[in-house]
């Protein structure tokens, strides 16, 4: 076989080219621009384009299949030679679906949480040394690449990501999986700039209800009343079952789920990831893993890379980083770092960097999100906003919209950078919650405050 990507170095994209690279087929691609940890990744493995840019003469009527990338343009010069030749152009969540259609397909769905859950059953599983198949979004530890695609297994595990599946195909990527079993963690308003009202992203999660298999299984959080209702408006033929937040119990940072007498230690902070932990084992057990087996595993699970990573910690100090950007995710990440260190001042920081988060029609669903924090600053850069074609943003509506008494807003990055790197970290939790990297921050020179 013979494969081209338009946009290798996506985080998907990248990674995919690989676990095909793998079974043998012959992988090219393309790319304007490939940042690490893809650019080593895709050169280690001789895939990295010998030129950043698009090269249409790279498209030739011999190529199988053109997996094309959200990074690409509608008017990419690959992509339209692939169009005049009539070549077969797939999304990566399309092809992933050609490439496991007679496995066992569980996709792990929802607005928060996907990416720690399907790594929690992944680490469980390999704990059990069992091999599956799988697609996640964030590195792990013990495992090379985040996609793996081995004809000889008859499981595979994916994140369900409702974001559009391709420039040319405006599905979410979850509607292609069809899962055999699936988990939704919950629904909260995301992507305003592909799906513009709350119902809309909502409507998403109701037409990938109805793309579960006949006689499957979908393991859902109950707590969320959005999600109950679609649960229960549904007339597929598939099995339900309901989770909700597992008893536990806080003793200084550390937190314990609770079976019966038994206290189970954990490495993650938060009642969030207690919730991800009960998703998690009700999937593992619809793949045969017992309580027993599940418990003891997940006490070595350390989290998904960037959420609630712990860069550094003494006994004064600590800091996190992680991905939060969408409004529920930054509530849940601020709660959990408060939760966790009520001695220590916690100083949430927030750039805004998504579509979502720099339209001004949305950031009302900001409101109250960082209330847990102590003291609170937001970044966002006028020129994203700019580049993206939004209306300005004027810093008086941040704090407007954000309803937190002493919120400072930054907008020149060096500004920022400044003044993180003379904070007084003592007695202080800092979290960096960002899908970015607030223009250009070292985080090296903050950790080293720390240690």
């Amino acid at each position: 076989m013979k494969i081209h990507f338009i946009a290798i170095g996506g985080a998907a994209m990248h990674n995919l080219a690989v676990a095909l690279h793998k079974k043998g087929y012959h992988v090219t691609g393309s790319d304007d621009e490939i940042f690490d940890p893809s650019k080593s990744r895709l050169e280690k493995y001789g895939l990295l384009p010998d030129k950043f840019g698009w090269f249409p003469e790279k498209i030739t009527p011999d190529i199988d299949a053109i997996i094309l990338g959200m990074h690409a343009k509608p008017d990419n010069p690959e992509l339209q030679k692939a169009l005049a030749l009539g070549l077969n152009i797939y999304s990566y969540p399309e092809y992933l679906y050609l490439q496991s259609q007679n496995q066992k397909r569980v996709v792990v769905a929802g607005s928060h949480g996907k990416t720690t859950i399907t790594s929690m059953v992944l680490h469980v599983l390999a704990a059990q040394n069992r091999e599956v198949n799988y697609m996640v979004g964030s590195q792990l530890k013990g495992f090379d690449t985040m996609v793996k695609l081995d004809d000889r297994l008859d499981t595979i595990i994916l994140e369900g990501d409702e974001y559009l599946s391709s420039p040319i195909d405006p599905r979410p990527k979850f509607l292609w999986y069809r899962p055999h079993l699936t988990v939704i963690s919950g629904i909260a308003w995301d992507h305003m700039n592909k799906f513009p009202n709350k119902q809309d992203y909502i409507d998403q999660f109701a037409k990938y209800i109805d793309t579960i298999e006949p006689g499957g299984t979908l393991i859902y959080n109950e707590e969320d009343t959005i999600l109950t209702d679609l649960v229960r408006q549904n007339q597929q033929d598939i099995k339900t079952i309901p989770y909700r937040t597992p008893a536990y119990e806080k003793n200084g940072n550390r937190f314990y789920l609770l079976n019966g007498t038994e206290k189970i230690p954990l490495q993650i902070l938060g009642a969030h990831n207690m919730q991800n932990t009960e998703a998690a084992r009700l999937i593992c057990n619809e793949l045969g893993v017992s309580n027993e087996a599940f418990y003891k595993a997940i006490q070595g699970f350390k989290g998904a890379d960037k959420r609630l990573e712990k860069l550094v910690e003494n006994n004064r100090s600590v800091i996190f980083k992680d991905f939060a950007h969408a409004p529920s995710k930054v509530a849940a990440s601020v709660k959990a770092v408060k939760e966790s260190y009520p001695g220590k001042k916690v100083m949430a920081v927030l750039e805004l960097h998504t579509y979502s988060s720099l339209n001004k029609k949305f950031l009302p669903e900001y409101k109250d999100k960082l209330k847990a924090a102590d003291e609170a600053i937001v970044f966002y850069s006028p020129k994203a906003v700019a580049l993206k074609g939004l209306e300005p943003i004027p810093p008086e509506l941040i704090v407007k919209e954000f309803n937190f008494p002493g919120l400072k807003v930054f907008t020149e990055p060096s500004k920022l950078h400044r003044y993180l790197y003379d904070l007084d970290l003592k007695d202080t939790a800092l979290l960096l919650m960002s899908s970015g990297n607030y223009g250009g921050l070292d985080f090296d020179k903050i950790v080293d405050k720390v240690k």
